[in-house]
């Protein structure tokens, strides 16, 4: 479940780099803070210290209660290095395995 909810995730976040509506992006940083959470609340249970930090502080980021503002340009950037980090996670995880 968590390899088709960070695939998801990612083309969400890639997406952002497409001309849509502001409603669209509050969407992504609402699932991105759902998604990240859940992924931290998993992460807690296999006792991963550091990738439930990582999940929290990514869920803290996404979050869309309170606007973290960092400008168009910034956030491109940060939706690209976490959509492909998370791709990355995916193939990682899947050859422990």
């Amino acid at each position: 479940m968590t390899k088709y909810l960070k695939i998801t995730l990612s083309i969400l976040l890639l997406s952002c780099l497409l001309p849509l509506p502001y409603g669209y992006f509050q969407f992504v940083r609402f699932a991105g803070m759902l998604v990240f959470s859940y992924l931290a609340y998993r992460a807690s249970d296999k006792k991963n210290k550091s990738e439930v930090f990582i999940y929290i502080s990514l869920a803290i980021l996404f979050q869309p209660f309170i606007k973290i503002a960092l400008g168009r340009t910034v956030w491109n950037i940060v939706d690209i290095v976490v959509a492909v980090v998370l791709l990355l996670t995916i193939t990682t995880s899947s050859k422990k395995k």
